[in-house]
C-alpha cells in the first residue's frame, strides 16, 4: 500500500502546474541507483552465458569436424594378391600392312574384305612388261660375259707362254693396222687380206642363153694375150637384164676360177659356158676381202705379217704378253659378276610386281582393284590391310618402380570399359627393356597376350589390366591410406570410442612405427606393430581439407 500511495503521490506531483509547486530535490534517490546496478549484472551473466554456448558449440563443432576427419579401420587377416596395373589398347598378334615398291597397273587382285588368306598368297599383281623385257637383254647379256671369260680360260688353257692371235682368213695382206706395243682389244683389225688364189671374172651373155646356165655350171675362161685356157665355174647369175654392145639385151654371170699366179685385178678375159661364149670380156677381180681380228686383249709382244705378205687361214699372225691374260681373265670376271648381279637385281625387282600375304588372316582393308594405277610407296595409305586374329595382344607402360616385379609368364587379369562385367585372362609374353622417360619418370612396355580368341574383344578396345606378381595368402593388412609417411599409422586407444561406436576423446590416439610388408592397389600388409583387431585412423578427404585449415589458423 505504500508503493501504491507513492507512486500516486509521484504522479500527483509531477501533473501540478510548475508555477504552484516549488522546486526540490526529487525523492528515493536510492533506489533508482540499485536498479541499474542490477541491469548490468544481468547483463553481463547474459553475454557470459552466451559466451560459454558459443564456445561450448565452437568445441562441439570441432569434435564433431574432427570426428569425419578420420576413418577408422580395423586390421584384418586378408588373402593379399599382389598385383601391378596398368591400361593398352587391343591389337592382333599380327599386321600385314601391304605397300608397293613400283609403280604401274593393278592387273589381278584375286582377293575381297572379310577374306581370309594364307601366307604366301598372291594379293596384288602389277604389270611388269619393260622390267621383263630388259630381263631378256640382262640374260643375254650374262651369256656373253661368259663366253668371253670361258674363251680366255681355254686360251690360258692352251697358251702356257706366248698367247697367238691367228688368220681366219686366206689371202695377201693388203693393209696392216697395228704396231708391236700397241693394246688391242678383242675385236681389233690387225689386217686386211685380199684373195690373190681365187679370181672372179664377170661377162654379160645374151639373156636368153643366161636363163639357162645354173650356179656350179662349169665354164672356160681365156685370159687376154695368152694362149691357153682356164677351167672355171658360174659363180653368180644377175636376175635382172640390161643392153649389151650393139643394143642387145643381156645378163651379167660372174665365173670364178683359181689362180695360176699370172692373174690380177688388171688382167682382163673371156668365156664360155658350154658352147655358148659372152657377148664381150670383162676385167679380173680377186675372189675375196677380209680382215684379220683380234680374239685377245693385251699388249702386242710380236707382228709376224706385214703388207705384202701371204696368209693361209689358221697362220699365227701376232703374239700377246702372256702377263696381260690373267688381268683379261680378271676382268671378264668382274664383268660376268656385274652382268649376273644386274640380272638378280632386276629379278627381284620383278618379285615386287607380284605382292604376296606375309601372314595367314583376315582381310580388313581393300583399297587397290584392277585397273588402278600405283606409284610405289604411295601416300594415299595401304594397299591392304590384313589381321592374324588368331591371337590378340596389347602392350602396358609399367613404372620404374614396379617393373623388377615383372617376369615373362605371369598371369594378366583383363577387362575392358567397352565389355561391362566381363573379364578375360591373359600372360606376360615380353619385356621390353628400351624405356621411355617423361618428366624425369622412365615406363617400359609389356607385352601381353590374351588367352584364347575371346570374340568379345577387338582390335582398338582399351583394356585395363593388372598382371598377377604374388599370390600371398592370409595376411594382416589395413588400408594403405591409412600409412602415413616414415611407415607411422595412428591407432586409437582406449577411450577414443564411446559404447556407440563414435568418437569420444579425439586425444585417445597413439602414433606407431610399424613393418610393412606386400602391398596391392588397396591394402598393405603390416609385418610388425599392429595385431589383428586394433583399429588404425586414415585422413578422409574432407578431413584432410580441414586439418589444412587447422594448420593455418595456428600462430
Amino acid at each position: 500500500m505504500e508503493r501504491t500511495q507513492l507512486v500516486s503521490e509521484e504522479t500527483k506531483s509531477v501533473s501540478e502546474p510548475a508555477s504552484e509547486q516549488p522546486k526540490q530535490a526529487p525523492k528515493f534517490q536510492a533506489p533508482k541507483k540499485k536498479r541499474k546496478w542490477l541491469k548490468g549484472l544481468i547483463l553481463a551473466l547474459v553475454v557470459l552465458a552466451a559466451a560459454g554456448y558459443m564456445v561450448y558449440q565452437f568445441f562441439a563443432a570441432e569434435k564433431q569436424m574432427l570426428s569425419g576427419a578420420y576413418l577408422p579401420y580395423e586390421a584384418q587377416m586378408r588373402s593379399m594378391t599382389v598385383s601391378v596395373s596398368g591400361t593398352g589398347t587391343v591389337e592382333p598378334i599380327h599386321t600385314c600392312n601391304v605397300t608397293t615398291l613400283v609403280s604401274g597397273e593393278v592387273i589381278e587382285a584375286p582377293f575381297e574384305e572379310g577374306q581370309t588368306v594364307q601366307k604366301g598368297d598372291v594379293l596384288f599383281r602389277i604389270d611388269a612388261g619393260d622390267v621383263e623385257n630388259n630381263i631378256q637383254q640382262l640374260q643375254l647379256n650374262v651369256r656373253s660375259a661368259q663366253l668371253a671369260l670361258d674363251d680366255l680360260l681355254e686360251t690360258q688353257r692352251e697358251n702356257l707362254g706366248e698367247l697367238e692371235i691367228q688368220s681366219e682368213e686366206s689371202g695377201l695382206v693388203t693393209e696392216v693396222h697395228v704396231e708391236i706395243g700397241d693394246t688391242v682389244t678383242m675385236g681389233t683389225p690387225i689386217a686386211d687380206v685380199l684373195d690373190r688364189e681365187h679370181m672372179k671374172l664377170t661377162v654379160p651373155f645374151h639373156a636368153v642363153d643366161a636363163a639357162g646356165f645354173f650356179v656350179g655350171q662349169q665354164a672356160t675362161v681365156a685370159v687376154d694375150g695368152t694362149a691357153g685356157t682356164i677351167s672355171g665355174v658360174v659363180d653368180e647369175i644377175a636376175v635382172t637384164e640390161e643392153t649389151g654392145p650393139g643394143g642387145t639385151v643381156v645378163r651379167q654371170v660372174t665365173l670364178m676360177v683359181d689362180n695360176p699366179g699370172i692373174l690380177s685385178d688388171t688382167t682382163r678375159g673371156t668365156a664360155a659356158v658350154g658352147e655358148v661364149a659372152c657377148v664381150s670380156g670383162g676385167t679380173f677381180a680377186y675372189g675375196a676381202s677380209g680382215q684379220i681380228l683380234s680374239d685377245l686383249s693385251g699388249k702386242l709382244e710380236t707382228l709376224i705379217i706385214q703388207k705384202g705378205t701371204l696368209v693361209t687361214e689358221g697362220q699365227v699372225v701376232a703374239t700377246i704378253e702372256a702377263a696381260d691374260l690373267d688381268t683379261q681373265i680378271e676382268n671378264a670376271r668382274i664383268a660376268l659378276e656385274n652382268a649376273q648381279l644386274s640380272l638378280k637385281n632386276a629379278q627381284e625387282k620383278l618379285d615386287d610386281y607380284t605382292i604376296t600375304s606375309t601372314i595367314t588372316g583376315q582381310v580388313i582393308e581393300k583399297n587397290l582393284d584392277v585397273g588402278d594405277k600405283v606409284s610405289g610407296m604411295s601416300s594415299a595409305g595401304y594397299g591392304a590391310v590384313i589381321y592374324d586374329l588368331s591371337q590378340l595382344t596389347f602392350d602396358l607402360d609399367i613404372d620404374e618402380l614396379d617393373i623388377s616385379k615383372i617376369q615373362v609368364g605371369q598371369k594378366v587379369e583383363i577387362t575392358a570399359d567397352a565389355l561391362d562385367g566381363q573379364s578375360f585372362t591373359g600372360v606376360v609374353d615380353k619385356i621390353n627393356i628400351n624405356g621411355t622417360t617423361v618428366n624425369g619418370s622412365t615406363s617400359y612396355p609389356v607385352t601381353v597376350l590374351v588367352d584364347g580368341t575371346p570374340e568379345e574383344l577387338y582390335p582398338g578396345m582399351n583394356v585395363s589390366a593388372n598382371i598377377i606378381v604374388e599370390e600371398a595368402g592370409e595376411v594382416l593388412t589395413i588400408p594403405v591410406e591409412a600409412v602415413e609417411q616414415g611407415n607411422v599409422v595412428l591407432v586409437a586407444g582406449e577411450g577414443y570410442f564411446d559404447e556407440e561406436g563414435k568418437m569420444a576423446d579425439p586425444t585417445a590416439v597413439e602414433e606407431r612405427t610399424v613393418t610393412l610388408g606386400r602391398n596391392d592397389s588397396e591394402y598393405i600388409e603390416i609385418v610388425d606393430g599392429l595385431t589383428a583387431g586394433e583399429v588404425v585412423l586414415a585422413l578422409s578427404p574432407q578431413g584432410s581439407s580441414f586439418m589444412s585449415t587447422m594448420m593455418g589458423m595456428r600462430p
